[in-house]
């Protein structure tokens, strides 16, 4: 891990001493335990701030939305796999160009989820999480104790598909197995198996402790309208209070508006500070683009998304 964490600030130090971009976005330590945080270097001193560890789960690709077209200088990033993807879909719907954005690829082994390290530990407080190969030395008052990162790491790590980067300007580390026996295919499957009725009461027990915070929809790199439909106000689309058809309203459709780019990199449930699952919403809905589609959000920049396409002739055979 030392020797990654050393290859990125010696790469990050290069592109800003030649002039090659005027800016590093990658990850720096939290002053809190599993908290390492977006961070922008702008000068080969800053670049020594730049981390890499199994706690970097922010989706970076969040911060290149909207680069004004032409503007001196590349950005570089540090992008393992599900944000790699993020940024090919951003490629494809114009929201940054290729040639503005200089990739430093890291294979990712899986991020930690810190509430399950936290769950292990009730009413004790961590103080420190460092990492010892495979496990974590996790330590607080009175205790230090080994926790395999096997086992506490984040859900969407477990079905992922693509851990290598997708497109990359220079490596950081060594290329492992694509996808590492992931089936993304697995969250979608016990709503498959609830009857409509079922799955309603299922989705509505899900979304019972949503405050409203839009910490999922901020997180997220797919969310970058200039006004929220849920900020629109003619028309309304849904109230901005608790009631329960609202918070389903805004659940359901910002699901949709995913539909066919969300690339599952679990950053809207890393943010949410309720631990909705998120993640269940858009996988049924993203299994269907995939079924119906033959389409995988962000694995290449040649294909076309195909909820962007317009034909006078589609058929509809769907509407009755």
């Amino acid at each position: 891990m030392e020797a990654l964490v050393t290859k990125i600030r010696e790469a990050a130090k290069k592109l800003l001493s030649d002039g090659t971009v005027d800016c590093v976005i990658g990850y720096a330590q939290g002053t809190v335990p599993m908290r390492d945080y977006p961070y922008f270097a702008y000068t080969p001193e800053e670049a020594d701030n730049l981390t890499w560890s199994p706690f970097c789960t922010n989706n970076l690709a969040n911060f290149l939305i909207r680069r004004p077209a032409g503007e001196k200088g590349k950005v570089a990033i540090v992008a393992q796999g599900c944000v790699s993807r993020s940024i090919v879909g951003l490629i494809k719907e114009n929201q940054i160009a290729r040639d503005q954005v200089y990739i430093l690829g890291v294979p990712s082994p899986g991020m930690v989820d810190r509430r399950k390290v936290e769950a292990l530990f009730p009413m004790k407080t961590i103080t420190e999480v460092t990492v010892d190969g495979e496990d974590l030395i996790v330590k607080g008052k009175g205790f230090e104790e080994r926790v395999d990162q096997k086992k506490v790491r984040r859900d969407n790590c477990y079905t992922c598909v693509q851990r290598n980067p997708v497109i990359v300007d220079e490596l950081m580390g060594e290329e492992g197995p694509s996808d590492w026996g992931g089936n993304i295919d697995a969250v979608a499957a016990p709503w498959e198996k609830l009857e409509p009725l079922e799955r309603w009461a299922a989705f509505e027990d899900t979304i019972k402790d949503c405050i409203r915070c839009y910490a999922c929809r901020d997180a997220c790199p797919l969310c970058y309208c200039h006004v929220c439909f849920v900020d629109e106000s003619q028309p309304q689309w849904c109230g901005k209070g608790q009631d329960e058809a609202d918070v389903a309203t805004f659940h359901l459709l910002r699901a949709f508006h995913c539909a066919g780019r969300c690339t599952d990199c679990g950053a809207c449930e890393s943010a949410c500070p309720m631990g909705i699952k998120v993640r269940r919403f858009t996988s049924k809905i993203e299994k269907d683009v995939r079924e119906l589609y033959g389409y995988t959000p962000g694995l290449d920049l040649e294909s076309t998304p195909p909820l962007s396409v317009y034909r006078p002739n589609d058929p509809q055979e769907f509407i009755k």
